[in-house]
Order: C-alpha cells, then sequence, then structure tokens
C-alpha cells in the first residue's frame, strides 16, 4: 500500500484546515517536526480535509503559511486527503467484499440509549444500503500498545474497541480510515501527536493489523489545557497564531515541551531558534501526563471574548 520509498524515519503533522493554526497546534507541530530532525528523518504536511464541511476556504493556506513562518520547512508535496477519496473507496469497497465491514442503519439516538456505545446490532445482518454508514467488523480489538513517551498503556475505553465507521452516512470517510490509509501510502514511520488522540490508536491498530501492515511508532504529548479536560482548540476560542511573533511563540512552545530555552536564545530568529531545539530534544523530558494547563489569561492562548 505505501507509495513512497522507505526511509528509517518518517513523521508528519496532520491539521485539519477548519481555522488557523493555535498555539495548541503549534505545539504538536514543533514536537513532531523536532522528533523528525532529531533522527535525520522526513517530515512531511497533509491536510486532514475527508471531513469537509467543516473545512474553511482558504484554511490550508494560511496554516502553511504560519508553519513557513515559525520556520517548520516540510519534506516533500502537501498531501490532501480530498484527493484521496478514490483509494479510500475502493478499500471499503474491498472491506465490504470480503466480509469485514458491513453497513450500519443505527442512528446516534439509538446507540445513546444503548449505552452510548455500540453493540453490533448491525453486523452479520442484511441491511439497505441507502442512509447507512459503513463500520469496520472489529473482531480483534488491540487494547494495549507501548508509546514512546507514556510507556505502556491500556485502552479502557469500550468505545475505543466498539466496531468503529470507516465511511459515514453522508459518503464522507471517517478520520480513523482516512488517516491509517495515508500513514501507510506514505510511509510514515513515527507519529508524534496530542494525547487527545490517544484513545484512537486502538483503532488505528487495529488497521494496521488488518492490512498486515507495520504500525508507526506513537509518542503522544501533553496537550494545552485552559483548565483540567478544556484543551486549546478551534471549538475552545484558541486564537490563531501571530506570525509577526514567530520567535516569541516558538519560544513559549519549547518552554511548554519542557526544552527551557536559554535567555541568549530570544534575540535570535527562527532558523536559529530551531537548530538549538533540534540538538536538544528529548522525549525523556516530556511529562507523562495527557495535559498541561496554561495560562488562560495569555491573548496568545486563548480569547477572551
Amino acid at each position: 500500500m505505501s507509495h513512497y520509498p522507505s526511509h528509517s524515519y518518517t513523521g508528519r503533522f496532520a491539521p485539519s484546515p477548519s481555522g488557523p493554526l493555535h498555539f495548541g497546534s503549534l505545539i504538536a507541530a514543533l514536537a513532531s517536526y523536532l522528533d523528525a530532525r532529531a533522527h535525520h528523518g522526513r517530515w512531511l504536511v497533509r491536510m486532514e480535509d475527508v471531513d469537509t464541511p467543516r473545512c474553511i476556504a482558504g484554511a490550508d493556506v494560511q496554516i502553511l503559511q504560519t508553519l513557513e513562518a515559525h520556520g517548520l520547512g516540510w519534506d516533500g508535496e502537501v498531501v490532501y486527503q480530498s484527493a484521496r477519496s478514490e483509494a479510500y473507496r475502493q478499500l471499503v469497497s474491498d472491506m465490504l467484499d470480503a466480509g469485514d465491514a458491513y453497513y450500519c442503519t443505527c442512528t446516534r439516538k439509538q446507540i445513546r440509549a444503548l449505552g452510548g456505545v455500540y453493540p453490533g446490532s448491525c453486523r452479520g445482518r442484511q441491511q439497505s444500503q441507502a442512509a447507512a454508514s459503513v463500520r469496520f467488523a472489529y473482531h480483534s480489538p488491540i487494547a494495549q500498545f507501548t508509546d514512546r513517551i507514556q510507556g505502556k498503556q491500556m485502552i479502557h475505553s469500550a468505545h475505543a474497541l466498539e466496531d468503529f465507521i470507516v465511511r459515514r452516512k453522508d459518503g464522507l470517510y471517517a478520520y480513523n480510515l482516512a488517516v491509517v490509509v495515508d500513514d501507510i501510502w506514505q510511509g510514515v514511520t513515527h507519529i508524534v501527536r496530542g494525547s487527545d488522540l490517544f484513545e484512537t490508536t486502538a483503532a488505528h491498530l487495529g488497521l494496521y493489523q488488518y492490512w498486515q501492515q507495520p504500525a508507526p511508532v506513537y509518542a503522544h504529548i501533553p496537550v494545552a489545557s485552559t483548565e483540567a479536560g478544556y484543551k486549546l482548540s478551534k471549538q475552545n476560542k484558541a486564537v490563531g497564531l501571530d506570525n509577526t511573533r514567530a520567535a516569541q511563540n516558538l519560544l513559549q512552545a519549547l518552554k511548554f515541551l519542557q526544552l527551557n530555552p536559554p535567555d541568549n536564545l530570544f534575540a535570535h530568529n527562527c532558523d536559529k531558534i530551531l537548530d538549538w531545539a533540534v540538538g536538544q530534544w528529548c522525549t525523556d523530558k516530556l511529562p507523562k501526563q495527557a495535559e498541561i494547563i496554561v495560562d488562560k489569561s495569555e491573548s496568545t492562548y486563548y480569547n477572551q471574548s
């Protein structure tokens, strides 16, 4: 399934173009970039625009401009998931033909009434394709894996281990399918991402197992939150990064990642800051926790209005 030549290390940053990059997304981009460069590897950028209703016109260009302004240069072309629909369609069709996926007509309301976890109601039934999603028949859920930062992890969430959707009722392909298909296609070997995506690892590992592909090495970093359980995100009023203060943004992100840049670095540009940070990068320095609380009053982080 891989399209690209193999490398000992290929990492990636895969933002959704549903708005500008904010401080939380800068942390994820910076951590994955530093990890790739510290390993002398490739760092790819992919636009995860498969959920087209959530995408904002021009946000992809704005994201790329912000990465460039912060010195975060990527390797190769930027891949857009919206151009990959045929690959997803063929794989879902193959799964259906093999009996490893099935049509599901259950509504969210029905699943909530059953406790919120999908119990496999439609598995084995002959369902109409009309107004139906497609679910992966997750016969052997993977409930544990070893994270480079957090160590050995057990997935306890029943929701993370259920038969998950690979194509939605509206015909759009699900994140869990698209992200794995593209990581395999691009030859991604290492993934550094926020701990908010921790539970999805079970679904992703299930697809790697199903397609008999080697899974990448995962490293989940703490997310920035303004209060417990309230991570910085576009939905949670996180403001877009100010590219005119890119060096300051990088230094703040480095502090968050426990690298503690020296005072003499504050007078340098982004390239100098990143050169220093690559040499200092070490995942062992990151705390083994899901989130770190940042100052809610700092306008770089959060929109008070």
